[in-house]
């Protein structure tokens, strides 16, 4: 364990390195994590480093050194008697998913916990700690190959700056939730983050995240949920982007064409000669594994309704409370519900489409309002809510 900088944090490239670094973090009852990780040549996230801190300590993991096993590290990282705070913590997750099967619990995330704070949604990590720190955040590794060695003095200090200050930001960022009574209200979105099932790929499902799928129907979205899924799997089993097998517009295309054979086939735009040479036979086989799909069990895009005139006034008027529940609340009304949650629970009656601590702020006054026990009102030149059973008062000139 070699002293790394001007910083101090540790650099930690070998096992006993590791088991010292684990004892030290082993008394905490919660650290800031943060990961390096490439994935532009692959389908799963490739680890690179491990950035961890107490108010006291800082350490930079090495996952790529000669012979290191990171096994006594992930097993307290998966131990539920400490938490484990991130900033914007999806892609990190995934990754300790995917390499440990488990997820790490409990968490928090600074993000989200901004949110609630009125700092905006998905608010950067460097305005964090510029609002909360006062610290400009330098910018010039932005970019590094994180999977070369050796890695600078400079990077790594980089890297470690992203749990340095996030060991500060979350005590600051947790008092200020306590002050205010809120920090409750972010269990639900951080329990939701540690639940594998967010993470799951289904590939008969990704046909609905193709680029231009609303373009087709009928039998060809069939076609193409068989295609959709055939990628996802095999793009798994080689570890490649998807886009390395084929190209979402290419889906799409044959698709629509629905090709009987390679001659067929090799007039789809965008499908390479060395493609068509190995993908071929497979890939008609699947169009017509999708052409034999009953039509009871085709998938259909999801159409969006278009609210009548009078559904359009109801939903001005709930953005009209979800403004005034913000205000009062301290939170920008733009980071709790956008017209569009509003329209769902107009047109298509779903009552549960903000989730998380949105849905404790403005979901009871909204179900109220839609049921009639809360109406708007003008007093003195500002609109107001007030219970339905009230007299109303006279506005003002």
């Amino acid at each position: 364990m070699n002293e790394g900088g001007s910083a101090g944090f540790l650099h930690v490239a070998d096992d006993a390195a590791l088991a010292t670094l684990v004892e030290r973090l082993r008394p905490a009852g919660w650290f800031a994590l943060d990961t390096e990780f490439l994935r532009e040549r692959t389908y799963f996230p490739q680890l690179c480093l491990i950035q961890i801190a107490t108010p006291d300590l800082q350490a930079v993991v090495d996952p790529l050194a000669p012979g290191i096993d990171l096994g006594p590290l992930m097993e307290l990282l998966l131990e539920p008697g400490r938490i484990k705070v991130f900033h914007s913590a999806r892609q990190d997750l995934e990754l300790f998913l995917h390499l440990a099967g488990r997820l790490p619990a409990p968490v928090y995330d600074t993000q989200i916990a901004a949110a609630l704070l009125g700092h905006g949604d998905q608010v950067g990590y460097a305005a964090l700690v510029s609002r909360y720190c006062g610290v400009e955040l330098a910018k010039h590794h932005t970019r590094a190959d994180w999977s070369r060695r050796p890695l600078s003095k400079e990077e790594l200090a980089y890297a470690v700056d992203d749990v340095h200050y996030l060991a500060q930001l979350y005590p600051l960022q947790r008092a200020e939730l306590e002050k205010r009574g809120t920090l409750q209200w972010l269990e639900r979105d951080f329990d939701r983050l540690a639940d594998p099932a967010l993470y799951r790929v289904e590939p008969r499902e990704m046909w609905a995240r193709v680029r231009d799928a609303q373009r087709l129907k009928g039998r060809a979205l069939a076609v193409l949920r068989e295609l959709a899924a055939w990628r996802e799997e095999r793009a798994m089993r080689l570890d490649r982007p998807r886009r390395w097998i084929l190209k979402d517009e290419v889906l799409v295309d044959i698709a629509r064409f629905q090709p009987a054979d390679r001659q067929a086939l090799s007039r789809i735009r965008g499908l390479e000669k060395r493609q068509l040479e190995s993908l071929a036979d497979e890939l008609l086989a699947v169009v017509a594994r999708g052409l034999q799909v009953p039509e009871a069990e085709w998938p259909r895009a999801k159409r969006r309704h278009k609210p009548t005139a009078a559904e359009s006034a109801l939903v001005d008027a709930m953005m009209a409370l979800v403004r005034l529940e913000a205000e009062r609340h301290g939170i920008s009304a733009s980071m709790i519900a956008g017209r569009k949650e509003l329209e769902e629970m107009v047109v298509a009656g779903r009552r549960e489409v903000l989730g998380g601590w949105r849905e404790l702020v403005v979901g009871p006054p909204l179900e109220a309002f839609l049921a009639g026990r809360l109406r708007l009102q003008v007093r003195d030149g500002r609109l107001e809510a007030v219970e339905a059973g009230e007299e109303p008062t006279a506005s003002g000139p």
